[in-house]
C-alpha cells in the first residue's frame, strides 16, 4: 500500500514539474511572439506635407526622424517630399522604426533599414516587368493628339521627336496622314501597366519620306541608328524647340509686326511661353551675346565651316552664356520670349 501511495506522489510531482516547465516554455514563446510583432504605416504624401508632419500624425519618436535624415543625407535629402508619392514605415513592438521606404519617383525607392550599425540608406530601382508594346497611328492634327494620352502619350511623343530631331522638325514638317509605328517597352507592376520605357525601334513616314530608328547599346551607352547602322545624330538639329506653334515661316513678303511695312524675313519665329528653354542646334562657340537691333536680346553661335545660328527675341540670357563660351548641341543657350 505504501508503495502505491509513494508511486502516486512521485507521478504527481513529475506531472507538476512537467506542467511547470511547459508553462515556462509557453510563457517564453508568448513573450517572444509579442516582442517579434511588427506593424506598418503606409500612405501618400500630401501637398506641402513633410516627414515631420507624418511623424506628428502617427506620434512617432522625433529622434528617429533625425536619424533617418542623417542616414539618407548623402543619398537623397528628406527635407522635401514630392506630393502623391507613396511611403511605408514598419515599426516593431516598441514603436521603433525598423524600415522606411519612400518612392522618390517612378524609377527609384529610398529604403532606410535599422541595423546593428544604425540606420543605413540605399536607393533601389523599382523592378518593373517589361513587355514590348507595338503602337501605330496616323497624324491628323499633331503628334501628341495622335497618341493615347491616358497611357503617357505625351512623353512617348516627346521621346519619338527627340529620336528623329535631326531629320524632322515636328513643328513645321508634320503633315496630315503622316504615319508612325513604334516598338516600345511597356513597364508593368503586378500585371498593371504603369508607363512606357525606352523606344526599341520606330518608323516615321513624313510627307512620303520614311525614317527608321533602332536602339542599340555600345559600351553601356544607348543611341539610335538607321537600317544601315549609321547614327541618327547629325551636325545640326532640325529645330531648337519641340512641339511649338510656328508664328511665321520663311518669307520675302512678310509685313513687319511693328513697322507695318513689307520686309524680308529669313528665319523661323517660334512662338512659346516666356521662360521656355531653347537648345543649340549644333555645337559651337558663342560669338555674340547681348542686345542687337530688331533681334532684341540675341545669342549667335559660330559652328564649323563658318556656319552661324541666331537665337533672337529672347526674354533673358542665362549667366555663363558670354562671348567665347563653347556650347554643345542640345544644351540650353537662352530663354525664348513670347
Amino acid at each position: 500500500m505504501k508503495k502505491v501511495i509513494m508511486a502516486s506522489i512521485l507521478a504527481i510531482v513529475i506531472f507538476l514539474t512537467l506542467r511547470s516547465d511547459l508553462s515556462i516554455i509557453s510563457t517564453e514563446n508568448t513573450e517572444a511572439a509579442a516582442y517579434s510583432e511588427y506593424h506598418e504605416i503606409s500612405g501618400y504624401i500630401d501637398k506641402g506635407e513633410t516627414l515631420y508632419d507624418i511623424f506628428k500624425k502617427y506620434k512617432l519618436d522625433v529622434k528617429d526622424l533625425f536619424k533617418l535624415r542623417e542616414a539618407s543625407a548623402d543619398i537623397h535629402r528628406l527635407r522635401y517630399l514630392n506630393p502623391n508619392q507613396p511611403y511605408n514605415i514598419i515599426l516593431d513592438n516598441y514603436d521603433q522604426i525598423t524600415s522606411f521606404k519612400y518612392w522618390i519617383n517612378d524609377e527609384t525607392i529610398l529604403h532606410i533599414m535599422n541595423t546593428e550599425a544604425g540606420y543605413l540608406a540605399e536607393k533601389i530601382c523599382i523592378p518593373y516587368e517589361k513587355k514590348i508594346e507595338f503602337i501605330e497611328g496616323k497624324i491628323k492634327t499633331n503628334l501628341v493628339s495622335a497618341m493615347d494620352k491616358e497611357k503617357g502619350g505625351l512623353l512617348l511623343a516627346l521621346q519619338l521627336s527627340d529620336i528623329f530631331s535631326w531629320d524632322i522638325d515636328f513643328t513645321t514638317d508634320i503633315r496630315d496622314d503622316d504615319v508612325f509605328r513604334i516598338a516600345v517597352e511597356g513597364l508593368y507592376m503586378d500585371g498593371i501597366f504603369k508607363k512606357y520605357g525606352e523606344i526599341v525601334s520606330a518608323e516615321f513616314v513624313n510627307n512620303g519620306d520614311t525614317f527608321r530608328a533602332y536602339r542599340y547599346e555600345i559600351n553601356g551607352k544607348a543611341d539610335y541608328y538607321n537600317e544601315e547602322g549609321k547614327s541618327l545624330r547629325k551636325a545640326f538639329l532640325k529645330a531648337p524647340l519641340s512641339f511649338r506653334w510656328i508664328s511665321s515661316t520663311f518669307s520675302k513678303g512678310r509685313i513687319h509686326p511693328i513697322l507695318k511695312i513689307y520686309r524680308p524675313h529669313h528665319g523661323l519665329d517660334y512662338s512659346a511661353p516666356e521662360g521656355t528653354p531653347i537648345s543649340a542646334s549644333g555645337s559651337g562657340l558663342i560669338v555674340f551675346s547681348g542686345h542687337k537691333g530688331h533681334y532684341g536680346k540675341l545669342v549667335v553661335i559660330k559652328h564649323q565651316k563658318e556656319i552661324y545660328t541666331y537665337y533672337g527675341h529672347l526674354s533673358r540670357i542665362p549667366s555663363g552664356r558670354t562671348i567665347g563660351t563653347r556650347v554643345e548641341q542640345g544644351s540650353v543657350t537662352s530663354i525664348l520670349q513670347i
